[in-house]
């Protein structure tokens, strides 16, 4: 340890003998500064307002009003102070006494009378212990900041890179360019309006809101095995070209449970596999590729369905006009309970107004660019 590091050691004495603070004192090198306390009490207020703490306590057993078990015990409890190495000092020598000391969170414990060199050499180690101690824990934060911005800027761009996926897979239909934004911005609209309700509120925490926001997009991801003579036929598919279109929905799920092979514990990845696959699944179970009835649908892709329903609405494709908003919202009145799941449509309904604006804001947006 450099001379300059010693030089801004502080060490706190506690203990109710002047002369044992006055023996203590000039055991120190003088390039130490000193704390002095009587007792316990007077320590831990010492202690609460000091801009500085102590690197070291060496505390004595025997006080008035507060002792120095129960003062090393109020020491531990408060998380600004617990990690302060404290000594015990004491003329008690029988072992319960020092083992009462180390189960009270002392690092050491000498007995008086005590050796002048003695005191030097601990009081020494274990600031160097502290030292030791107080940059393994820098470290470790600087290490645990560093990962979280690594993992931060891998899961950003494997974000963006599924996000392409994305964006390519809606490139090959004719829909408007800011599809993807919008069902984003209108799940997490009705998610939240959903979290409210008591029948969700324990399965809609914030991370299903994160997810369902950022998994939204990988909806038709599949339809890039879509061949282009159905995905841009001008007029109504036949029907083998429709149950051809419907495998877009397990090409998707397929795609995104490889990737959970070697992500298990990624959820956004399992909610973006719900919604790719069951996002075209009906309450009433005439929807595809399962076949699924009410809530054997996931929450997220019943949440998807809706959405992506409202949108389709009110944009235009090769077979179809744009609706007005209020037509979609008919078209989707008609499906409760049917097409989509009761209570969604219900909370889509008192949300209505802001699906309007934030489908007019988005619009605008594509026009301009």
């Amino acid at each position: 340890m450099n001379d300059e590091k010693w030089k801004k050691k502080k060490i706190l004495i506690v203990d109710d003998s002047p002369e044992s603070i006055e023996v203590l004192g000039n055991a120190l090198p003088k390039n130490y500064m000193r704390q002095i306390a009587l007792n316990g009490d007077r320590a831990l207020k010492l202690l609460a307002a000091s801009e500085e703490l102590p690197d070291l306590i060496l505390l004595d057993v025997i006080m008035p009003e507060m002792d120095g078990y129960e003062f090393c015990k109020e020491l531990k409890k408060d998380d600004k102070l617990k990690n302060i190495p404290v000594i015990f000092l004491s003329s008690l020598s029988n072992t319960n006494d020092k083992i009462m000391a180390f189960q009270n969170g002392a690092v050491d414990y000498i007995q008086k009378p005590f050796e002048i060199e003695e005191v030097q050499a601990r009081v020494k180690t274990h600031l160097r212990l502290y030292d030791l101690q107080v940059e393994l824990e820098n470290q470790n934060k600087y290490l645990n900041e560093l990962v979280e911005k690594k993992a931060k800027e891998i899961s950003e761009f494997q974000m963006a890179t599924i996000y392409a996926l994305a964006k390519l897979a809606e490139s090959r239909d004719d829909s408007t360019g800011k599809h993807l934004e919008r069902v984003q911005v209108f799940c997490k609209l009705l998610v939240e309006k959903l979290s409210i309700d008591n029948k969700y509120k324990n399965e809609i925490n914030p991370e299903f809101v994160e997810n369902i926001q950022k998994a939204s997009p990988l909806h038709d991801i599949g339809k890039v095995g879509i061949e282009d003579a159905i995905m841009l036929k001008p007029g109504k598919l036949t029907a083998e070209e429709f149950e051809r279109m419907k495998q877009h929905t397990v090409i998707g799920s397929n795609t995104l449970k490889e990737v959970n092979k070697k992500h298990p514990d990624n959820y956004f990845i399992k909610m973006g596999i719900e919604i790719a696959q069951s996002h075209h699944e009906k309450w009433d179970g005439s929807g595809y590729p399962e076949g699924l009835i009410a809530e054997e649908i996931p929450l997220s892709a019943r949440i998807m369905a809706l959405v992506d329903v409202y949108d389709a609405l009110r944009s235009k494709r090769v077979y179809k006009e744009t609706y007005s908003h209020e037509k979609a919202c008919d078209i989707i009145i008609q499906g409760r309970g049917k097409q989509f799941d009761p209570l969604i449509v219900d909370v889509f309904l008192e949300s209505e107004q802001e699906f309007e604006k934030v489908y007019k804001a988005l619009k605008i947006y594509d026009s301009e660019h």
